[in-house]
């Protein structure tokens, strides 16, 4: 069986990180690899339905997404999970699962300044949040506590999707894990 790894992609809501997924997944698959993309909206709908916004939610639903991640990886996937994960401890703790398990994991900050996101506004979150119809968007009025030392970091801004999914790939096929 081949390798699985858990690939976590963090950042800020439009920073890239579900498109990055995607593209690397694409190129993942062509290499005959088995990949899922936990998609963090599809968590929400299927998995953490019922959860809200708050700390303690945003919590819980990480540890889940980090519970399933681990499980498919531990099983040769390489699962990619483009979430926010906003706290640290959280973010910390999916790694410490990973490690019990001895299941590789990747962390990835897709490093997108809220200015750049903003502009993106994938969702409409961020007109949202300016408009006052919305509180609590990360980075802008909930704290992104960014990563000390993850194992990539990504500034989106200044390159292609393709080219910030290649260093990702580059990542993986250096650990022996693409």
């Amino acid at each position: 069986m081949t390798t699985g790894a858990t690939v976590w992609l963090t950042g800020l809501p439009s920073a890239g990180k579900t498109t990055i997924a995607y593209e690397l997944a694409g190129r993942l698959r062509e290499q005959d690899r088995r990949v899922e993309v936990l998609d963090g909206d599809e968590i929400r709908e299927f998995i953490s339905a019922g959860l809200g916004f708050s700390r303690e939610d945003r919590h819980t639903n990480v540890q889940r997404i980090g519970f399933v991640a681990e499980l498919l990886a531990r099983n040769g996937v390489i699962v990619l999970v483009p979430v926010i994960a906003p706290y640290a401890d959280s973010r910390d703790a999916v790694r410490k699962r990973h490690e019990a398990n001895a299941t590789p994991y990747v962390e990835v900050h897709v490093a997108t300044p809220v200015e750049v996101c903003s502009v993106r506004d994938v969702k409409g979150l961020y007109a949202k949040q300016a408009a006052g119809e919305l509180t609590g968007l990360t980075g802008v009025d909930d704290p992104y506590e960014e990563p000390e030392a993850p194992d990539l970091r990504i500034e989106s801004q200044h390159q292609t999707v393709q080219e910030s999914a290649a260093s990702v790939y580059a990542l993986l096929n250096e650990r022996g894990l693409a």
